[in-house]
């Protein structure tokens, strides 16, 4: 139904024909042919009526729920819109206080004002299912194109192309109705000025009286003043976001082991094969959360018993990460570099920056050869240089032969079978450092892996009968409770592939740093949860795990509650410092 139908024809009014009862069409006496062009509002002018008050009504209940529309799913209930927005209020009386040539015009530019507030709220939706925060509209527009490869990667190439069409028709969309309902509403203002002008005090003492008691619905105030405090946050966000430039800069200037010489970085760690693996969304939740808890604790328990079987010990405790429920390369930059790097501008300065690693430490001392295990990098990746990587195998360099798992492209006990294939098991003449992603519990966390013997990895094709007889993505997402059981399906999965690994190819050289990148996300945790995750260190030599005795870490795979958190910038710093590192004077 449009809510552009012309009623602003010379000589008509809102409700009805001309008053002079002539034809609307600017016919003369009936048989001068004016019949033949009677169009059908005048044959029908009753049915004509109510369309047009339909349509307005349409146009004030679009522009109301623009104004009112909350940035959250959470908050998305009926009661919510039972408000009275004082921006609709200000907006009508400026309407009126301007000069009828002015107000068509005006009327656009609030309409597209309110389309650009309505597609900036459904932003921050998505955002806040997927990350927990909302959307940064200086720094996160590189995102929504990741968003599409993730749809293109799970669910296929035309489910994604039909959801970015959808996007795309979106964003048109809204700001034209919009548009529409404005200059519908202004013409209104046109034709009927004085009773807009007293509905507009009417309603602006209903306003004053609704604040002045403070009567509220859904926890919120119904005198609201939500868009306009909404635009003054994003504006704040946006100037923030822009001098976040600056005093990134400022800090990363700062590193106290960017001068020291490689023969006096991480002496207490010389001769040892030392891996850093990143558990994919493996978060505080999975250990903490009483819904997902039982299996994942009974996992790291298990895991603890084995591997102290197998002569290892572990400490564990907590970092919180700068991202939540995505963006793991935020997290990896972050624990790598020292530097907090919550966001895409950070990261890319970071990345093409010769800040020091705390791989490239191992690098700079000339003593391992640094290697890359990225089964989630599937093509060319430059980093591999900023983290001081000797080598990088992504997906193509791993030989596997088998499934996906929905989005992740290879399974993590693949993946250490092949490091152990390829790097690991073979004679070298230095010692290993490497750095290893597991991405078998990525999102949307079904199908999940089995683990099977080593002995039948092979190239991957056994994987075949397990990926068919594993849950579909589809009917997993139905309900929240089997998404959670399958995230924590799969974070044990994880946690399994490494300890197996460590316990079967695990030398008395062997030392294992593996954490989680990121919470996964609201979907899982709800919306109160931290963006903690667990860390943990594993070594077969007393010696190393002795040099953490002043971390105050808890013992085993699975840190205590009251274990401490440190923010994860300040990882590299303690764990170089711990292992015989000294800054440069």
């Amino acid at each position: 139904m449009s809510l552009f139908i012309r009623s602003d024809r010379p000589g008509t009014t809102d409700d009805g024909p001309p008053a002079d009862g002539s034809s609307a069409d600017g016919g003369g006496a009936p048989g001068d042919g004016a019949a033949a062009h009677t169009g059908w509002r005048d044959r029908r002018p009753a049915a004509a009526r109510a369309l047009r008050r339909v349509t307005t009504a349409l146009a004030a209940v679009v522009v109301l729920a623009a104004l009112v529309v909350p940035d959250r799913l959470s908050a998305m209930g009926p009661d919510h819109f039972v408000r009275l927005p004082v921006e609709g209020l200000l907006g009508t009386a400026l309407l009126i206080a301007l000069p009828r040539r002015a107000r068509r015009p005006a009327a656009v530019l609030i309409g597209l004002g309110l389309g650009v507030l309505v597609l900036l709220k459904c932003l921050d939706m998505g955002f806040y299912e997927v990350f927990a925060r909302r959307f940064d509209p200086v720094f996160d527009w590189s995102l929504l194109a990741d968003g599409e490869g993730y749809l293109t990667a799970t669910s296929g190439r035309a489910y994604a192309v039909a959801a970015t069409t959808g996007v795309v028709l979106l964003v048109l969309l809204v700001p034209a109705l919009t548009v529409l309902s404005t200059v519908r509403l202004s013409r209104l203002v046109d034709r009927h000025g004085r009773g807009a002008t007293r509905a507009t005090l009417a309603l602006g003492t209903v306003w004053v009286l609704c604040a002045a008691l403070g009567l509220e619905t859904a926890d919120a105030p119904v005198a609201s003043r939500e868009s306009s405090a909404f635009v003054q946050e994003r504006a704040g966000d946006v100037r923030a976001s822009l001098r976040d430039r600056e005093h990134f800069a400022e800090a990363a200037a700062h590193d106290a082991f960017a001068g020291t010489p490689g023969d006096r970085m991480l002496t207490a760690l010389r001769g040892k094969d030392v891996i850093f693996a990143f558990v994919e969304s493996y978060g505080r939740s999975a250990v903490e959360d009483p819904r997902i808890a039982p299996g994942v604790d009974a996992a790291l328990a298990d895991g603890t018993r084995t591997l102290r079987a197998a002569g290892f010990s572990s400490r564990s405790g907590w970092l919180t990460s700068p991202t939540y429920g995505g963006g793991s390369w935020l997290a990896h930059s972050t624990f790598l570099s020292g530097l907090w790097v919550p966001n895409q501008q950070r990261y890319r300065s970071v990345v093409t920056s010769d800040r020091l690693t705390l791989t490239d430490a191992f690098r700079r001392t000339g003593a391992w050869r640094t290697v890359g295990i990225m089964p989630g990098v599937t093509a060319s990746w430059p980093e591999g240089g900023f983290y001081g990587l000797d080598h990088v195998y992504d997906s193509r360099d791993l030989g596997y032969r088998g499934p996906k798992f929905s989005w992740a492209p290879v399974p993590d006990q693949y993946s250490l079978s092949a490091f152990q294939r390829l790097e690991h098991g073979r004679p070298h003449d230095k010692p290993l450092m490497t750095e290893i992603i597991l991405v078998s519990s990525h999102r949307p966390w079904a199908p999940v892996p089995e683990m099977i013997d080593w002995d039948r990895v092979g190239d991957g094709s056994v994987y075949d009968g397990i990926s068919k007889r594993g849950k579909n993505p589809d009917e997993v997402w139905k309900d929240r409770s089997s998404i959670r059981t399958e995230y924590g399906n799969s974070i044990r999965y994880s946690v399994n592939s490494l300890v197996q690994y460590v316990a079967k190819y695990g030398t008395k050289d062997t030392v294992l740093v593996f954490l989680g990148d990121h919470q996964p996300s609201p979907v899982v945790t709800g919306s109160d949860a931290t963006s903690d995750v667990p860390v943990a260190i594993v070594a077969h030599d007393q010696a190393v795990l002795d040099r953490t005795d002043g971390w105050g870490w808890s013992d085993g795979l699975q840190p205590a509650h009251d274990a401490p958190v440190w923010r994860m910038d300040t990882f590299r710093d303690r764990f170089l410092t711990a292992y015989g590192s000294r800054p440069a004077p």
